[in-house]
């Protein structure tokens, strides 16, 4: 153990811990900007630095490690002004437009801003010019860059792509795309890990929300809304909610309040996605063919595929995301039970995915409108909508029906090991008769990057494996590839946790939430009466009424897609 002294604490701890670490055990609170455990540990921005004493220059306490009877002293004159005058030069940089900013009152800078009662910045400001796509789903603001690097570090060290880079020298060096390409011309997946590591508003995704309140405003469209799984898990955070009040029920009735017609749960369609994907997980395995079936509902992962290992995209299921099953029925099914025709309806989805404004936008994935699904919004953008609402003071109301009946397979859809666990539970079904026990895949379950499990169904073996976050899929592939691992059905989820963790998901600023929100998920799914997808009665009334049996020419026609055709 390493001895030694924090602004007159005594601290004992083991050797290799940092001087911000150190302080953090004892309650001495050094402020930080660019600084995130194991990932960005580089003292870029300097507003972490303290004194130690003997020392001539300021240390970075992020990534300076403790010695034996060093005295450190976090908040000595020295060290204001040299915090001080960090953070304004960064502000020098900076475009200071928070009011009208997608992160104003969840930023790092504004905090670190607060703590040190920066109340005008001295220096002349140089923010450089916004220079962007504003159609594209990814948006990214220069003048708000602080240059922590935390996006170039999140997309090169977990998701393995390296779409950002720091080019550049001296006051000259920037935060871009790598290459100085246009974003469109590299490897993005549309994952949204940048954003949600950003400290500040540079990174986020396009926002939506003026078109949404368009559409529930006009009296010639009735607005339909589905909301994914992981939503429920996160959306409270988006408005202030404590877990305890952020229920499901309350969730519905706060979207209900924006005015919308209808509001429908994504967890139905996943079930409906369990039917056409378990049951074409069934038929490769009834017709012996070798190699994996990819699951298909992650947009990210779709993307990366196709970027990354093309002649791989062929062992995709066929079946379309959740989402995008919801909007073909909407427009066709549910459209002919209200008697309207299918360009009167407005689908809005609500997703913890930056990814899914991409989906909604892929020419090929419509086929019973135009679009099938016209808008997505993010779990943010709901939060955004519903400022100003009193949400705590809401009922509970249920879903509209018919598609608003799910199953608990279908809402753990948000975990990681969701689908492949709710996949087993209906596959065994189908291929046995019976119901398995349905807890009896939980293996599949946990953070882990990289999973795998087999398991005897009937009289067939079957080899699966789970794995989120674009880095370690890309080592999964590359294990298929050279031959080292087989397994017959693969769960990909581009975002690390699944959706819990998704790049829409609201950002809780150095936190990793994606297992406390999957927690919630699996609590959901343990206390729904009905835990398998294929006994979803309103699945199985729309198979009745209108699609007839799962892969069937009609269910192809609609909740099915050639991803290699998708338009990038």
């Amino acid at each position: 153990m390493v001895n030694l002294t924090i602004d007159g604490k005594a601290v004992s701890v083991p050797a290799g811990t940092t001087i911000l670490e150190a302080a953090r055990q004892v309650g001495v609170h050094i402020p930080t900007l660019c600084y995130l455990k194991d990932l960005n540990e580089i003292a870029a921005c300097r507003v972490c630095v303290v004194e130690v004493e003997g020392n001539e220059k300021l240390n970075a306490a992020c990534n300076t490690a403790v010695e034996e009877g060093m005295v450190v002293h976090t908040a000595s004159p020295r060290v204001l002004r040299a915090r001080r005058i960090n953070v304004q030069l960064i502000l020098s940089q900076h475009n200071v437009s928070c009011a009208t900013c997608v992160r104003e009152g969840n930023c790092a800078l504004q905090r670190v801003c607060r703590e040190l009662n920066l109340l005008d910045d001295p220096f002349d400001n140089k923010a450089l010019p916004f220079r962007w796509d504003k159609g594209f789903p990814l948006i990214r603001d220069a003048g708000k860059c602080v240059q922590c690097l935390r996006c170039v570090n999140v997309c090169e060290k977990v998701q393995g792509l390296g779409v950002w880079a720091f080019n550049g020298t001296g006051r000259l060096s920037q935060v871009e795309v790598r290459g100085g390409l246009d974003i469109k011309d590299v490897n993005c997946a549309l994952c949204g890990q940048c954003i949600t590591h950003c400290p500040v508003g540079a990174l986020s995704a396009r926002d939506d929300t003026k078109k949404a309140l368009k559409a529930i405003a006009d009296p010639d469209k009735l607005t339909i809304v589905q909301v994914a799984p992981a939503v429920r898990a996160a959306w409270g955070d988006a408005v202030g909610l404590p877990p305890e009040l952020a229920t499901e029920k309350r969730m519905v009735s706060a979207i209900r309040s924006l005015g919308v017609d209808y509001v429908f749960d994504t967890d139905f369609s996943a079930d409906l996605t369990i039917m056409e994907e378990g049951s074409e997980l069934v038929e490769r395995i009834k017709e012996g063919k070798q190699g994996p079936m990819f699951t298909s509902c992650c947009p990210g992962w779709v993307r990366f595929l196709k970027l990354e290992y093309p002649d791989m995209v062929g062992e995709l299921s066929t079946a379309k995301s959740p989402q995008q099953m919801f909007g073909a029925v909407v427009k066709s099914y549910y459209a002919q039970l209200l008697g309207v025709e299918p360009d009167k309806l407005f689908c809005i989805s609500i997703m913890p995915c930056s990814a899914k404004k991409y989906e909604c936008d892929v020419p090929e994935v419509n086929d019973a409108a135009e679009k099938d699904v016209d808008l997505v919004l993010t779990t943010r953008e709901l939060g955004r909508l519903l400022q100003g609402v009193d949400v705590s003071s809401l009922p509970e109301e249920d879903f509209d029906q018919p598609l608003g009946t799910a199953t608990g397979a279908g809402v753990i859809f948000g975990a990681t090991g969701g689908v492949m666990e709710a996949a087993l539970r209906s596959a065994h079904f189908l291929l046995t008769g019976k119901n398995p026990d349905a807890d009896a895949f939980t293996e599949v379950r946990g953070l882990q990057g990289w999973k795998d499990a087999s398991y005897q169904i009937g009289s067939i073996k079957l080899k699966v494996a789970v794995t989120s976050g674009l880095g370690n899929a890309r080592k999964l592939l590359e294990a298929l590839r050279a031959g080292e691992v087989h397994y017959d059905f693969v769960e990909v989820m581009a975002c690390p946790g699944g959706c819990a963790g998704g790049g829409g998901q609201p950002i809780c600023d150095g936190q990793e939430l994606a297992g406390e929100r999957g927690e919630r998920l699996y609590a959901l799914d343990k206390g729904n009466p009905m835990r398998f997808s294929h006994e979803n009665p309103a699945v199985l009334a729309l198979y009745k009424d209108f699609m007839e049996a799962p892969l069937s020419h009609k269910a192809h026609k609609f909740l099915h897609t050639d991803q290699s055709q998708w338009t990038l």
